[in-house]
């Protein structure tokens, strides 16, 4: 059997969003499973938008995702010797010819055309003059006579075009550049790609790059378009349906193995498993399970896969994620244990690693800052002598056994006459410097007694 190539060709114009990704991880997965190659490519053409950084932030989101290639990245604005040598090719076999029709000529065709309800299409006035090449000369395609284009679609079946589907197309521009019909199909000729999985917005592309396959004489790859991501509205995906860029994901607190758990789901089933780590994917994957409604995204379900993978993920691999949202805390004075232990405390609590970095802060200070509001409602006078005798009994309590820290707790409330919840609301300001925290007698653990006795030391003296 052929080897399986597949391959990812975004053009570097902006940042990778959900619906590319997405795109990106069909293509790695079909590779992964068949034991093939998976080929990034940057379809770089426009010389305008496109951008390194956006090279940069596409192989950066890739990367996170664990979606890495085996060849490439290769960049169309590099080949362009390679695509002037085949259009020549097709030039001298008589299968393209020069066109010297200028841009406005065109365009008033086109309006002619529009304005009498025809469809616009290329006459094709120049295809016998046998122009040379020369300045302000585009070369099209001789689109052959055929009788239909038809080709077998992996994920729909057979799709037929009429045969007035496609005029003489321009492959060379006037200036010598690769039209994106032409460019992809050398590419991916050369690259040895046996399969495309792309959005269904490329069906209507496949026509003029089946025609240039047949004139170069080769066998085409398989075709799968898939439906695109939509949003809850049904219109196409946006930022308005509160879809961001995938390193955007990133730096809002994400686990890859979410976001790619999330973007598999979005078109593609196995059973009623809905949880998958990227090897079950790869182990699992076929286009066979892709459904042809296009999918909708819904952010509140990608936000809970997230939390999902937040309390299944070992300890060390969430530390692994969180590190750069601890940067200000100088971690590496603790150990990997104590941080582990932190985060198991208050993994069930979360959805991402920005809370979960927001809600640990007060275990990696030396010192935390008591917000005002909590001060004032819960370090009063009154508590002042319960905190001093606790702080009195520090050394006898048993952090470790939280049954019997929350006994001397109810037992130092009931001698003075208070609540255990004001007391124990009291104590839980003066420890984390806020009123929500994890369990107060969980944290007293973490913290340790050293630590405690300092927090209350200081809490103490800010009760006048």
């Amino acid at each position: 059997m052929k080897e399986v190539i597949t391959r990812f060709p975004p053009s570097p114009t902006g940042h990778l969003h959900l619906g590319g990704a997405r795109t990106a991880l069909f293509n790695f997965l079909f590779a992964r499973h068949h034991k093939g190659k998976f080929i990034l490519r940057f379809e770089d053409t426009d010389r305008e938008r496109s951008k390194d950084e956006y090279v940069d932030s596409i192989r950066e989101a890739l990367e996170w995702l664990g979606l890495n290639w085996d060849e490439g990245p290769f960049f169309q604005s590099k080949r362009f010797e390679i695509y002037q040598e085949y259009a020549q090719k097709l030039y001298a076999e008589g299968k393209a010819y020069y066109c010297e029709c200028t841009k406005e000529e065109l365009e008033a065709r086109k309006k002619s055309l529009l304005e009498r309800g025809l469809k616009p299409r290329y006459d094709g006035r120049c295809r016998e003059k046998n122009l040379p090449q020369g300045p302000g000369r585009a070369l099209r395609i001789k689109v052959p006579d055929l009788s239909e284009i038809v080709f077998e679609d992996l994920l729909r079946g057979k799709i037929l075009f009429p045969p007035d589907e496609v005029d003489d197309f321009i492959i060379l521009r006037s200036d010598g550049s690769p039209t994106y019909q032409f460019a992809v199909v050398i590419d991916d000729f050369t690259m040895g790609v046996t399969h495309i999985i792309r959005g269904d917005d490329h069906i209507s592309n496949t026509p003029k790059q089946l025609i240039i396959y047949q004139l170069l004489g080769v066998s085409p790859p398989q075709f799968a378009h898939i439906p695109m991501v939509l949003g809850s509205d049904g219109a196409r995906l946006s930022k308005r349906h509160g879809a961001r860029s995938i390193l955007e994901y990133r730096d809002e607190g994400y686990l890859p193995q979410a976001v790619v758990n999330y973007l598999a789901r979005l078109g593609w089933g196995y059973g009623d498993q809905e949880y998958f780590t990227l090897e079950e994917l790869i182990e699992k994957f076929d286009l066979s399970r892709v459904n042809l409604s296009p999918a909708r995204f819904d952010p509140d379900k990608m936000l809970a896969f997230n939390a999902f993978w937040i309390k299944t993920l070992d300890n060390g691999e969430i530390l692994k994620h969180l590190r750069s949202f601890l940067f200000p805390y100088s971690i590496e004075r603790f150990s990997e244990d104590y941080l582990c232990r932190i985060l198991e405390s208050v993994k069930p609590r979360v959805k991402t690693l920005k809370e979960m970095a927001e809600m640990i802060d007060f275990y990696l200070l030396d010192e935390v800052k008591v917000e005002e509001s909590a001060r004032n409602k819960f370090l009063t006078p009154q508590i002042k002598p319960l905190l001093e005798t606790l702080l009195l009994d520090m050394e006898r309590l048993n952090f470790e056994d939280e049954k019997i820290l929350e006994r001397e707790f109810r037992n130092l409330a009931e001698a003075s006459g208070l609540k255990l919840k004001e007391f124990a609301q009291a104590v839980r300001v003066a420890l984390t410097g806020r009123t929500v925290s994890p369990p107060l007698f969980e944290v007293m653990k973490l913290l340790g007694k050293e630590k405690v006795k300092n927090r209350l030391e200081k809490a103490i003296k800010m009760i006048f």
